[in-house]
């Protein structure tokens, strides 16, 4: 009977500490709500805001502002988070975020806005560190797995709901809407954390590294600016890119040569020294570089190959969002199960390359159907990738290293999606224009030479010829960009191939040959939620 006495209450408060950490987990995932709905709800708001606002020259500054801050400061918060307590970085940067949202559906011109929009990317830069770090400390990675197809589905349904809510927000509210629609989300969540969430209190003395600080951002900005303004704003051989290239190379030259000498750096370089985190940021940088890709140029092929409605452009990308969130399940259910984690990057890697490839074989006659079982194919590959690769990442540091390897990881992951878009990008356009020239002759030039992305309106109004020329260039450079995207994907299967099965902390005593990484299983200390 003492036995029994003593084992009920441990057993009553692992089930009040399993309660808590759900409910925790809920105001998490509406944070992290918050961080992805926030540009596609915008992006679809923006024709309604310039007719309002006017401006339209400074338009695309109204998403790069946002970009940039969010990539400058998430290695920023991450440290942080490491050096003076996770929850009060991330309660700072929620609360960051709600006021530029708040300030941004108040601004009054388009140049308001544009630095309201900095202001909210500041704030939004912690939202999934912050995310992911907390999850880092309450959950060890062996039971992380059971988590994955929450992240998973919050991630599907932004990308598909965010437009049509989106569209629905500023056809019915206004476009202000767009933006205070983040404020009641915020508050939940902030009402949430602060009652809930008990994580232990760091008083560090250390500085934080100024410098290091100041030398990332200037080399992140410009890397943006470069993968943003290249091939549009300005000619890739321009004085200007040419600039930014070597301001930015020699800021992150800079930037290493400091962090090495720092005493308490902002990216400490020994966390690389980890086989399978640097491997990690590989894989997180072309699973970034590829999704953020595929999901620009599907629903563009569909529109205007397959003549999808562009208002429901959102459901375009269903079958790959739908095979990532189930393949994403079932790897967490397994993870959590057996503690094996390998066999996942390798047959992400392979399904990447295969759906890629089948994705570039598309063109004019291709059915919708047969698109949609080839997104299938890249969604199964993703799936086994995204929630992996920042669980193997944390559990390669440690503890005191969370939010940083988190920040690292994601920061990666943003600067694969920037490059994602500005190569792929840059490679469609080149392919679409000289298409047109070449079946449309001066009239298919007249055409794309403001942009290779015509609007359904725009499409309509072309004569059937100069239609059909178009449908064939769109085919062309799709299948261009996809062609790209599979070589690259290469790059993550090898990577994969070379990642080292290190047992995942809470996963039991430590396997023969982990010792290489023996840092890696040191056990979390955190207070029960």
């Amino acid at each position: 009977m003492a036995d029994t006495r003593t084992v009920e209450p441990d057993a009553g408060a692992q089930d009040e500490k399993q309660r808590s950490v759900r409910v925790v987990m809920l105001a998490l995932m509406i944070t992290m709500m918050l961080a992805m709905l926030d540009n596609m709800i915008v992006g679809t708001a923006m024709p309604t805001i310039v007719g309002d606002l006017g401006g339209l020259e400074h338009l695309s500054w109204v998403v790069t502002s946002y970009t940039l801050a969010t990539a400058a400061s998430t290695p920023i918060w991450g440290k942080l988070g490491d050096l003076y307590g996770r929850k009060g970085a991330f309660l700072s940067s929620i609360v960051l975020f709600l006021a530029g949202s708040a300030l941004s559906g108040m601004a009054q011109d388009m140049g308001q806005l544009i630095g309201f929009r900095a202001v909210q990317g500041l704030g939004a830069g912690g939202l999934m560190v912050g995310v992911m770090a907390i999850i880092g400390d309450l959950v060890p990675p062996r039971e992380r797995g059971k988590y994955q197809g929450m992240m998973a589905a919050v991630m599907a349904i932004a990308m598909i709901g965010g437009p049509l809510v989106g569209g629905t927000i500023t056809d019915h509210w206004g476009w202000r809407w767009a933006f205070y629609i983040n404020l009641p989300l915020g508050v939940v969540s902030l009402g949430l954390i602060t009652a809930v969430l008990h994580l232990p209190k760091k008083r560090s003395q250390a500085r934080i590294d100024y410098l290091g600080a100041g030398l990332l951002t200037v080399g992140i900005t410009s890397i943006v600016l470069v993968t943003t303004w290249g091939g549009t704003e300005y000619a890739w051989s321009s004085a200007r890119i040419m600039e930014l290239i070597g301001i930015g190379v020699a800021a992150l030259v800079g930037f290493v040569f400091w962090q090495t000498r720092a005493a308490e750096p902002i990216l400490p370089l020994h966390i690389f020294r980890s086989r399978n985190f640097t491997l990690m940021s590989v894989i997180g940088f072309i699973t970034g570089f590829v999704m953020f890709g595929a999901t620009l140029f599907l629903p563009l092929y569909q529109q205007a190959v397959q003549g999808a409605s562009a208002t429901n452009s959102g459901l375009l990308l269903l079958p790959m969002l739908g095979a990532m969130l189930v393949t994403s399940m079932i790897a967490g259910r397994i993870t959590t199960s057996s503690g094996r984690y390998k066999v996942f990057p390798v047959v992400g890697g392979a399904l990447m390359i295969v759906g890629l490839y089948l994705l570039s074989t598309m063109d004019t006659g291709t059915s919708r159907f047969t698109s949609g079982v080839f997104m299938a194919v890249v969604g199964l590959g993703m799936g086994c990738l995204m929630q992996i690769t920042m669980l193997v990442a944390q559990n390669s540091v440690e503890m005191k290293d969370m939010g940083v390897a988190s920040s690292s990881a994601t920061l990666f992951r943003t600067l694969g999606s920037s490059f994602g878009v500005a190569i792929m990008g840059a490679l469609f356009n080149s392919r679409v224009q000289d298409a047109m020239s070449e079946r449309a002759g001066a009239l298919g030039s007249r055409i794309t030479e403001q942009s290779a992305q015509l609007d359904a309106a725009s499409l309509a109004k072309l004569p059937a010829p100069a239609r059909e020329a178009y449908q064939y260039a769109v085919s062309d450079g799709t299948h261009a960009a996809f062609v790209l995207g599979a070589v690259v994907a290469v790059v993550a299967l090898v990577a994969a191939v070379f990642v080292k099965e290190v047992p995942l902390r809470g996963a039991g005593p430590k396997e023969e040959g982990a010792a290489e990484e023996s840092t890696a299983l040191k056990a979390p200390v955190v207070e029960p939620v």
